[in-house]
């Protein structure tokens, strides 16, 4: 395991340089000069140069990626050009906001779609099981905005559940007041798409000879639905899992923006609108890199769920 480990953080690194050097060049020759941005349109031609000069742009290529390159190692990305507010430094204070939202709806999208679609696959076939893919279905073509209005008006403006909008600078609070709406409609949009894609899985591992087997052997069905079939169900759910993981991050933008989270998602999209650069720039690098992780992580997990599988 340890020798596996080295091996895939060392092929990590020629796929993080690739990244690098397809995000600098990309914002170099792609993404406008940023002395013309940030001088405005009224700004002399002195300007624009003098201001070229401050963020190192009349420098060479080369020693330009270089500069960029030790932002990445010393996670020192400079000042956003919005705020003039350390990058570093927003992104430790807005990170938590977004932890709060992203971690409960993570847990509680794999707690729930899990057992309920297995519950869906032990019924298979019958009535119950159309009705629930049909709802699942009608659920699907629903956009999330449509979700986010009705659960506002009827949770938060109706109810008095919860508030609209809002957040503190205690997590406790957070917790128990501002972040349960937006978790729980995001859950609930997730968990149509989530409980047919792991109902198949199930089926999936129903049809093959060692269930036909245990039923020979005169075990029940929920025996082996919960022993066997869950069992090695696992491997493709985690997949699943590991690949949703930064389709949450980015679908935790829209949920700050619509229920003003000063979390990292909100302050990416003011980012994108003010072409922020720096915001921009450590955004993409850190998603590269936590994806690299999370894949390796689950392969991780693959040993662990079935000791079967041989890391190569």
């Amino acid at each position: 395991m340890a020798a596996y480990l080295v091996r895939r953080l060392w092929q990590m690194i020629p796929t993080l340089i690739g990244v690098v050097l397809l995000v600098f060049f990309l914002f170099k020759y792609f993404g406008g000069d940023p002395a013309e941005i940030l001088g405005g349109l009224n700004a002399t031609q002195e300007q624009i140069a003098a201001i070229r000069q401050q963020l190192g742009l009349d420098r060479p290529v080369i020693e330009q990626l270089g500069i960029f390159v030790k932002q990445i190692l010393s996670f020192e990305w400079g000042k956003s050009w919005a705020t003039n507010e350390s990058v570093a430094h927003l992104f430790a204070t807005r990170l938590p906001a977004t932890l709060t939202v992203m971690t409960p709806i993570l847990l509680l999208e794999v707690a729930l779609a899990i057992p309920f679609a297995l519950m869906v696959a032990y019924v298979r076939g019958s009535l119950t099981d159309r009705a629930i893919m049909i709802a699942t279905t009608v659920a699907l073509s629903i956009s999330f905005l449509v979700y986010v209005i009705v659960g506002q008006y009827f949770f938060a403006f109706r109810l008095g559940w919860f508030p609209v909008q809002g957040w503190s600078d205690s997590t406790w609070i957070n917790l128990t007041t501002y972040a349960p709406l937006p978790v729980l409609l995001a859950v609930t949009v997730s968990l149509a798409p989530q409980t047919r894609l792991y109902r198949s899985f199930f089926l999936d591992e129903i049809g093959q000879d060692y269930v036909r087997t245990a039923r020979a052997k005169g075990l029940t069905e929920r025996s082996i639905l919960l022993k066997h079939v869950l069992r090695n169900a696992l491997i493709p759910i985690l997949t699943n899992v590991a690949v949703s993981l930064p389709g949450i991050f980015v679908g935790s933008f829209l949920i700050e923006v619509f229920f003003s989270i000063p979390g990292l998602g909100r302050e990416v999209l003011l980012a994108v609108n003010r072409s922020d650069y720096p915001v921009i720039q450590a955004v993409t690098i850190y998603i590269a890199v936590i994806t690299m992780v999370v894949n390796l992580g689950t392969d991780v997990l693959y040993k662990m769920v079935d000791p079967r599988v041989v890391l190569k």
